[in-house]
């Protein structure tokens, strides 16, 4: 018997239009890292945003903090905070500069860093002469961070912070947008994404200057001059105007998108809304509103059953879930870092699972996650 077709975590999903924006860039030749559609890109991601601030499209999420560090003047030797649960791509580019990465904790409700273990690591840094440059605070699977306490203590030590929003795109905190709080901000539009240009980011920065620098940065530093000259080290880190056609057409289903996702959440609540062992991740009230990029579950630790047994169970039927992040202080290349905090993170990689996502998941998929999630749990004695 052939195995059934798989269903993927978070699959890119397309409008439709966004064939008409790259061939209008082959019809016109621009095919280089500039044009109509990097410009419309950007513009529709600041009349997204509803932002003052400017946006710069980059070739990645990862190299958007990367040139938020460079114009913050990070460079060998310094030290950057950072959330520990994270994806890497949050914690290497300050390894790129020569820095070191500082890891902090999670706290349990929105799991991003937690405010009482960043300002116990300010202090602990200030303390022995190596005052953070920056701080990274990540809007975690689309859940934003406490912004108002971690953005106030940051304000306190004067230190910066970059937003890295890569899973938050339309997510918001207090009516406002995820990727306009820091003093930059990171974008992804990488093949999982709330939407997708195959690959690619953009950093949101806090006026025209900053982001006149950022492109600089990222084509190749090449200074003011009918040659090549350069007085400053520059990166390959810009976004093509095919690309951003993907974007662009991208752009009129990301509301669309959205809902569908936070349709997914729904699901899975309704799915385990009398399942004790198992708790569905969110964290909404006046101020929160979650674009719920992946929906995630925890297990009760006093469960008959581990997130492991759950993963290779859907996995039996081609369905494909995921551990939430592994802690970046538990990562052989980080195992040396400094870490603040408890072991919230820990526990969360433990008992965690990222489960089926997409905007695009049929009601056939559907199906198939909720009869194979409803026969493990028959089968656990659960229902």
């Amino acid at each position: 018997m052939s195995q059934p077709s798989k269903i993927w975590l978070s699959s890119p999903h397309m409008g439709g239009h966004e064939q008409d924006f790259i061939n209008e860039a082959f019809e016109a030749n621009w095919i280089a890292p500039l044009g109509p559609n990097v410009n419309g890109f950007e513009n529709d991601l600041k009349t997204y945003l509803k932002t003052d601030k400017q946006v710069a499209t980059l070739s990645s999420g990862t190299a958007t903090i990367h040139l938020a560090l460079v114009q913050l003047g990070v460079s060998h030797g310094d030290e950057v905070i950072c959330q520990s649960f994270t994806f890497c791509g949050s914690i290497n580019p300050i390894v790129y500069q020569g820095a070191r990465p500082i890891l902090v904790d999670s706290e349990p409700n929105s799991w991003n860093i937690c405010p009482k273990a960043l300002e116990e690591a300010i202090k602990d840094r200030i303390q022995k002469r190596k005052k953070p440059k920056a701080i990274i605070a990540v809007h975690l699977y689309g859940m934003p961070y406490q912004v108002e306490q971690v953005n106030a203590i940051a304000k306190q030590y004067d230190i910066p912070i970059i937003e890295d929003a890569a899973e938050a795109l339309g997510s918001t905190y207090n009516n406002q947008n995820c990727g306009t709080f820091g003093d930059f901000a990171a974008l992804s539009f990488n093949g999982n994404k709330i939407i997708t240009t195959s690959g690619g980011g953009a950093l949101v920065c806090k006026n025209q200057s900053s982001k006149e620098k950022t492109v600089f940065y990222a084509t190749q530093a090449r200074d003011n001059a009918e040659h090549y000259q350069h007085t400053e080290i520059g990166y390959n880190y810009r976004m093509s105007n095919i690309v951003a056609g993907i974007g662009r057409g991208q752009m009129q289903v990301l509301d669309e998108h959205i809902a569908l996702r936070r349709e997914m959440h729904q699901f899975y609540k309704n799915i385990f809304e009398n399942i004790n062992s198992i708790e569905v991740f969110e964290k909404e009230d006046n101020k929160v509103f979650s674009n719920y990029w992946l929906s995630a579950i925890t297990i009760n630790e006093k469960a008959n059953f581990t997130r492991e047994d759950l993963r290779l169970f859907l996995l039996e039927d081609n369905i494909e879930s995921r551990p939430l992040w592994k802690p970046m202080h538990l990562q052989p290349v980080f195992k040396d870092c400094p870490y603040y905090g408890t072991n919230v993170a820990e526990k969360l990689f433990d008992r965690g699972l990222c489960l089926p996502s997409g905007s695009n998941l049929t009601d056939k998929e559907k199906y198939r996650i909720e009869t194979k999630l409803t026969a493990f749990l028959k089968y656990y004695g659960h229902i």
